[in-house]
Parts: structure tokens; sequence; C-alpha cells
């Protein structure tokens, strides 16, 4: 795995993965930002990561779902400096005929087992996420 970032100017800049895709990162923190930030960066990984996981899991249980989103929000410490991530929630959403204890374990692999990006996020952040099938909560 390699990454190549090109700066495009002040704290905006382009990286690019070895296949070609990129992506565009900024500071959060000046006006009109041109890109994500390199901590926004890591919430979407945590979504991304998951999601890929979920659905592989979800197929092999021959579970279909119309529509999966996820909501991550991260929590940071303030005046910290590494401001490190100290919690990180999701919010997994499925609609569709599917059995909500496959989707809750589902879920539940994914964060607590397979996904590299929370795993490697655990050592500092406390990592929970909830499951909500065609819109009611479903715990465990």
């Amino acid at each position: 795995m390699k990454i190549k970032l090109k700066n495009i100017s002040e704290s905006h800049s382009t990286i690019v993965n070895d296949t070609g895709n990129s992506i565009s990162i900024d500071n959060k923190s000046v006006e009109n930002p041109k890109g994500v930030s390199p901590m926004e960066l890591l919430l979407m990984g945590v979504a991304g990561c998951s999601s890929i996981d979920i659905v592989s899991i979800l197929k092999k249980q021959k579970q279909i779902f119309e529509d999966l989103i996820i909501d991550v929000e991260g929590f940071r410490e303030k005046g910290e400096l590494p401001a490190l991530f100290k919690k990180i929630h999701a919010d997994v959403r499925f609609t569709g005929k599917l059995d909500p204890s496959k989707a809750y374990r589902a879920c539940e692999l994914s964060f607590t087992k397979y996904c590299s990006v929370s795993k490697t996020l655990e050592s500092t952040a406390e990592i929970s996420f909830s499951v909500y099938v065609n819109d009611k909560i479903y715990t465990k």
C-alpha cells in the first residue's frame, strides 16, 4: 500500500493512491476548506472499512438489504495536543428485509474483530455502535 501527497497551496493537498484514486485534504479551521481534514479521514476510514466487512458478512448470511448508511462521530479532548479521538460512535442504519439479529452480529464482528481501522484506533478511543433496522434500534 502506497500513497503520494501533492501540496496544492497552504494546507490544501491532494493525495493519490497507487491505483490513481484521489482525495483532497485541507485544514478544517481555515476559511472555505477545499477538502476533508485528516481526522475526518480517520472517521471515513472507520465507516468505509466497517461497511466492507458488514456487506461481506451479510452476503454470506444471505441477508439482503436495500440501503446501508453509517454515521460516524468522533469525540476529541479539547485543549489536548495531540487531540486524539477518545470516543468514536457509529450509527449503522439498514432498510430492507433482513434479520435484525444478523445485522447486529455483522456490525459486532466488524467493529470488534475485522475492521482494521477500528482495531488500529481502539488503543486510544472507545469505539461503540448502534444498529437500526427499518428505523428501529436493535440491541443484543
